[in-house]
């Protein structure tokens, strides 16, 4: 069992800053791979951002690329989405998931892949 904790949601203004937190317990950290994902009220869930075991590969969908950053202190047991330049259309919830059945460099995009979730984080972007 792999337990997700989100933190850092809130309200900010557009251009704005937030860094999203999810601390993992369970399995060993350090041999799965972690994602964000966020989802909008009547919207389907989307993938933001992945990253693989170690944290050498990284991948972002397009529509945060440049202004999101995924990261992970495996050391903390903790990843971390830095959205930086936010905009009203970035307002949803954020979910942190674990994939622990990833080979060593994957980023999965899929949700479908995810075994894991946190409960979310409310991110609201005011214009």
């Amino acid at each position: 069992q792999v337990q997700l904790i989100e933190s850092g949601g809130g309200l900010v203004q557009a251009g704005g800053s937030l860094r999203l937190s999810c601390a993992v317990s369970g399995r060993t950290f350090s041999r799965y791979a972690l994602g964000w994902f966020r989802q909008a009220p009547g919207k389907e869930r989307e993938f933001v951002a992945a990253i693989s075991w170690s944290g050498d590969y990284t991948y972002g969908a397009d529509s945060v690329k440049g202004r999101f950053t995924i990261s992970r202190d495996n050391a903390k047991n903790t990843a971390y989405l830095q959205m930086n330049s936010l905009k009203p259309e970035d307002t949803c919830v954020y979910y942190c998931a674990a994939d622990v059945t990833a080979s060593r460099g994957s980023t999965p995009s899929n949700a479908a892949d995810y075994t894991y979730w946190g409960q979310g984080t409310q991110v609201t972007v005011s214009s």
